[in-house]
Order: structure tokens, then C-alpha cells, then sequence
């Protein structure tokens, strides 16, 4: 994904219009989104920090992350943030064919929904990469999911991307209202992750922004 900018062009939204890349309102709302976990340590410490400023967030999990750790998507449900599905093994969409694309997500919602235990809906989907057939994304609408994807992108991820480049990608990225902005809860983005998200959540609320979850339509 070296290819995507930190800011998606309004082209690309227009392309795809079914997709949810930001919400429309004038109020000062920012969507913190967290792909890849749950993930010991990392999860936990995020979890604890969007609690220090009373912020709401949504965490894209993976299936066999949810299979070790249940225990911490329980505290992310009594946190009071929303649980999207990211499928079972993070795979590639434009690697993958449509049928086996489609039998990683529901397995993936199973275990979820599994865990959820009807505490929310499961009803929202990010695709690993952002990659996605037209296919595939017909077929996950018709299953009922809505399609989030992001404003803005932080590249935590990154290693060649410096810690503050990292933050730097956010702060200058979404200070228009409503963004949908991505980060990571996994070892790989953590250096990165965990610099620049208290640094966020501390510039945007000084700004007299709010951050919440993504609602479970």
C-alpha cells in the first residue's frame, strides 16, 4: 500500500461510492480505527489511553487473533468501542479468489459473533490492505456488512516512516471533521502507533474535537 496517500483523494471515494470513507456533519467528530488485533500488550495499552480521554474507537479484528485472545476483546466491549470484522487471516483480496475471500469472512464473523454474544452487531468489515474485488465487495454488502475504510491513513506500519512522520500523517491529514482515520494495534506499528495516538487524541481535543466509535448499524 506504499501507493496510498495519507489522505484519500475524493477520486477514489467517488469510485467506490458504496463504500464509507468518512461521515457527513458539522460537528467536531474524528472515527479512531485500529486494524490487526486484538494483540497482547498493545491492544490493552491502547485501550488505556483512549480511556484517558474519554475516547471512542473501533478495532477491525482478525479471527484467529480473537480465537488466543477473547479476554481482550471483552475489555474492548466494556470499554465501550465497536468490533468490525478484518476476516480470519488477513488475506489479500486481489490475491484471493471471490469464494475463499468470502469463506475467511464468515469465518471470521462466526467466531466474532461468538464473542460478542449479541452485545452489538457484528455489521462492519475493513479489508486487510484495503484491498478488495469488486466482487468481493458486492457479495460482503449483500451479507449485510457496511464497508469501512478511512479518510486518513497514519502508516504506522511503516518502519521507514519515522515516529513523528507518523504523527505528522495524522495531525496535518485530518483536521477536517468526520475523517476516518486508520491506526494499528499490532507489534509491527507499535513503535509508531504508540508515539503519535496519545499525541493525537491529546492536539484534537484541545481543538475541541470528540472521538467516536463507528456505530453497529
Amino acid at each position: 500500500m506504499r501507493f496510498v496517500p495519507a489522505k484519500i483523494p475524493y477520486i477514489i471515494k467517488r469510485i467506490f461510492p458504496n463504500y464509507v470513507w468518512d461521515f457527513s456533519s458539522n460537528k467536531k467528530i474524528l472515527y479512531l480505527t485500529f486494524d490487526d488485533g486484538p494483540t497482547p500488550e498493545i491492544t490493552q495499552w491502547t485501550l488505556n489511553t483512549l480511556k484517558k480521554y474519554n475516547a471512542k474507537a473501533t478495532f477491525f479484528c482478525i479471527g484467529n487473533n480473537v480465537i488466543k485472545y477473547p479476554d481482550i476483546i471483552k475489555n474492548i466491549l466494556e470499554e465501550g468501542h465497536s468490533i468490525g470484522n478484518h476476516t480470519q487471516d488477513h488475506v489479500k483480496g486481489w490475491k484471493t479468489s471471490t469464494k475463499n475471500y468470502l469463506e475467511n469472512v464468515l469465518k471470521a464473523e462466526t467466531i466474532i459473533k461468538n464473542e460478542l454474544k449479541e452485545k452489538q452487531q457484528l455489521k462492519l468489515y475493513r479489508p486487510p490492505f484495503g484491498q478488495l474485488k469488486n466482487s468481493q465487495g458486492k457479495a460482503i454488502i449483500q451479507l449485510g456488512y457496511k464497508i469501512i475504510m478511512w479518510s486518513v491513513i497514519s502508516f504506522d506500519w511503516e518502519h521507514k516512516i519515522t515516529k513523528a512522520q507518523c504523527l505528522e500523517n495524522v495531525i496535518s491529514k485530518a483536521s477536517k471533521k468526520n475523517n476516518i482515520i486508520v491506526f494499528h494495534d499490532s507489534v509491527k506499528a507499535s513503535r509508531n502507533m504508540m508515539y503519535a495516538l496519545p499525541k493525537v487524541l491529546e492536539h484534537f481535543s484541545k481543538e475541541g474535537y470528540v472521538f467516536k466509535a463507528i456505530p453497529s448499524y
